[in-house]
């Protein structure tokens, strides 16, 4: 008997001749984002699904799809996945851990960068024509990034990797995990770890980079934001969710903390409106994983979890949190 395997979007045509290979490709009717009870219809009669962090597939969509067993996510995340409901049902899910950490950790940098140095601001001011020969410090001061201290709040696979980033500009590296990295990572990285309440009261930048899960929603809200420098900035490229929006608006209303950049939202991708409102904040629509090379490598990666489990196997990377 043919397996069917449903394909959530449209996704390249090399990706999905060889999902062919390994059974009948299910795909939805356009390319428009799937509702609830489209995704039930795609996936009510397959096999295996591949989905994006992007597809929400809930209790009440597995619960029409008697005959899925194996579910792999295009992603790190897996939080658009009712993972108990998926247990409950013997359904596998798996992710793509690695393949995007290079990619992440690039844009942290990046939003460190163009925040630290207005870069957003002086755009806007050179293309206004406000850069006159008269005065040369109309535009404004930024911040020192170099030899700066930068908090990483969650120092798995990624936290490292921005760990590593930040040896080439000479940071003094805390970080804070409920695991403590082994004592050659630590020396390696030159990382020093410490609880939240003093990671945030000493760095100058503070990078968030935890999974989003009911423990860890709003784990950065308006108390932990008050006990940042006032001349601090927050950098959030991992899950929505994790940081209060609304907190975050109203820190950066008041002046709190100097600065932010956001890459993800709690109900993406909606933004909350008064972030909208702030000039000291940079916004992007959750590109951590927008490079063509991160993008076919976690596609790949999904593909292997497949025709693993479709094989009979057990895919190399099970969803087990």
């Amino acid at each position: 008997m043919t397996r069917k395997i449903a394909v959530a979007r449209r996704l390249p045509q090399p990706v999905l001749d060889k999902v062919a290979q390994l059974g009948e490709v299910l795909l939805p009717p356009t390319e428009a984002p799937l509702d609830g009870a489209g995704m039930a219809d795609l996936l009510r009669d397959a096999d295996a699904a591949l989905v994006t962090a992007l597809d929400r597939v809930d209790a009440e969509v597995l619960a029409a799809c008697p005959k899925l067993k194996l579910l792999c996510n295009i992603g790190v995340g897996y939080d658009n996945i009712d993972l108990a409901a998926a247990r409950d049902r013997g359904i596998v899910v798996t992710n793509t851990p690695g393949a995007m950490d290079d990619a992440v950790a690039d844009l942290v940098f990046g939003m460190i960068i163009a925040v630290a140095r207005r870069l957003p601001q002086a755009d806007a001011f050179v293309r206004a024509g406000k850069w006159t020969p008269d005065d040369f410090t109309a535009f404004g001061l930024g911040l020192d990034v170099s030899r700066k201290t930068l908090g990483i709040v969650g120092f798995g696979r990624i936290g490292r990797v921005i760990a590593r980033r930040a040896l080439g500009f000479e940071m003094r590296v805390l970080y804070c995990d409920t695991t403590a990295a082994a004592p050659d990572v630590e020396a390696e990285l030159r990382a020093t770890r410490t609880d939240l309440d003093g990671l945030l009261a000493e760095s100058d930048f503070v990078v968030v980079q935890v999974p989003y899960l009911p423990s860890t929603r709003h784990f950065i809200g308006a108390p932990q934001l008050a006990r940042m420098k006032k001349s601090a900035v927050l950098i959030h490229a991992g899950r929505g969710g994790v940081v209060d929006d609304a907190a975050l608006a109203a820190a950066l209303e008041k002046g709190t903390i100097a600065a932010a950049a956001v890459d993800c939202f709690e109900n993406e991708p909606r933004v909350h409106p008064e972030l909208l409102d702030c000039p000291n904040l940079l916004l992007s629509p959750h590109i951590g994983s927008a490079t063509p090379g991160t993008r076919m490598s976690m596609m790949a990666l999904a593909l292997e979890n497949l025709a693993t489990g479709l094989h009979g196997g057990t895919p190399p990377n099970v969803v087990t949190g």
